[in-house]
């Protein structure tokens, strides 16, 4: 994404850093960030915040839901000694907080001349990254001591980063911020509301199967069709992880005899359906409130998974596949409390849905201990600002 300059009549070349300057990758790491920001402009109320991604998809988000918290938001500049010196320049930061990833040698050394603190927060490390890293010790590793605070998920990611720094005092444990997402309740009068306009009759249980990928679909193709034969009072609702793939998705239940529509053509037409398939961002939210049972994409093939706390925090029982590196820990506290179930196959999804679909008592136990997880795992957002705020008062 190029780097789209910062508006001059905004911006002037200040000799006191007095900005706050935050930084999120993508879409995930937006959604991430989002009580982060708003605690720390909170916390730093006299400083203006400027937030700044790498992709459209964030930066749609970012002016969506951050619009009336920050100064401005921006993309993040090429990692380039001359564009990395104009931005921080201008943004002009008394220090920097990184969401996660996206770490860029020339950045960390232009804020380490300036002497402007920057904070690594929410960070993991999955075994993959955790092996490159390793493998580029010598040049990673640098980069990584410049940090003055690396704040990780969990225990394990803090072991990972202290076998790749020297700095190990600089490592601390604070917990996913992710469990401190705002909650916003539909009542059961919107459901009521959603179900009406999305044609699902009031007695059909319902799957929503979020974040999907290439691979995925298919899978949940063959087993729609076996469910359906044991539970005929069933609608799936697929959300691809990229909206523009709605048609093609489509196209891979219809080619089973399914009968699929995109979600406009449903809310346009009121046909009934079988699979609605979602054709917008922003909706996959709200829609695990008329879930019955949830999938998480990503997982059946090997994407690393999605944010399995999204269903959770509608009590939903939540089902995943294999591959969930990028949730490992969230994933772990999920099975552990018998909030989630992990298959390895469509056989798997079949036996999890059969099972859920069956047995009300049991989906409803599972969805209490989903929500359970996400509401006993907060406190990481207040963590993370505390030791940023310690640090500055030094």
């Amino acid at each position: 994404m190029a780097f789209i300059p910062l508006p001059e009549k905004v911006y002037k070349k200040k000799k006191k850093k007095t900005g706050i300057w935050i930084h999120a990758l993508s879409l995930g790491e937006v959604v991430s960030a989002i009580p982060l920001v708003k605690a720390v402009k909170h916390r730093f109320a006299q400083k203006e915040i400027f937030f700044s991604v790498s992709t459209k998809t964030g930066f749609e988000t970012a002016q969506r839901q951050l619009k009336n918290h920050v100064k401005d938001i921006f993309f993040f500049p090429y990692d380039l000694l001359f564009s990395v010196k104009k931005i921080i320049d201008q943004v002009s930061p008394e220090f920097v907080i990184i969401i996660e990833t996206d770490i860029w040698p020339n950045f960390m050394a232009e804020t380490e001349k300036q002497n402007i603190p920057v904070f690594l927060v929410n960070t993991r490390l999955s075994p993959r990254s955790f092996s490159g890293y390793k493998r580029f010790s010598f040049f990673i590793g640098p980069v990584l001591n410049k940090f003055s605070k690396i704040c990780t998920q969990s225990e394990a990611d803090a072991k990972s980063f202290e076998k790749l720094i020297q700095k190990s005092d600089n490592i601390i444990i604070t917990g996913n911020i992710k469990f401190d997402q705002p909650v916003e309740p539909v009542p059961d009068e919107d459901i009521k509301k959603m179900r009406f306009f999305m044609n699902i009759d009031k007695d059909c249980k319902v799957i929503v199967a979020g974040s999907t990928h290439e691979g995925e679909e298919s899978v949940l193709a063959e087993v729609f069709l076996k469910l359906k034969i044991c539970f005929n009072n069933l609608c799936l609702i697929a959300v691809p992880r990229n909206p523009d793939r709605a048609g093609s998705v489509c196209g891979i239940f219809q080619s089973k005899g399914i009968k699929a529509l995109k979600m406009a053509d449903i809310e346009l037409k009121h046909e009934p359906f079988d699979v609605m398939v979602v054709d917008r961002i922003h909706v996959l939210k709200k829609l695990y409130a008329v879930a019955d049972i949830s999938f998480t994409g990503g997982s059946l093939a090997p994407f690393g998974g999605h944010n399995p706390l999204e269903p959770a925090v509608f009590a939903k029982p939540v089902i995943f596949g294999p591959y969930m590196s990028d949730f490992n820990e969230i994933s772990k506290l999920l099975l552990d409390s018998g909030g989630a179930v992990q298959v390895k196959d469509g056989d798997g999804l079949y036996t999890a849905f059969s099972e859920f679909l069956s047995s009300p008592e049991k989906a409803a136990k599972a969805g209490q201990q989903s929500f359970k997880v996400f509401n006993e795992n907060k406190g990481a957002v207040k963590r993370t600002v505390d030791i940023i705020e310690r640090y500055l008062s030094r």
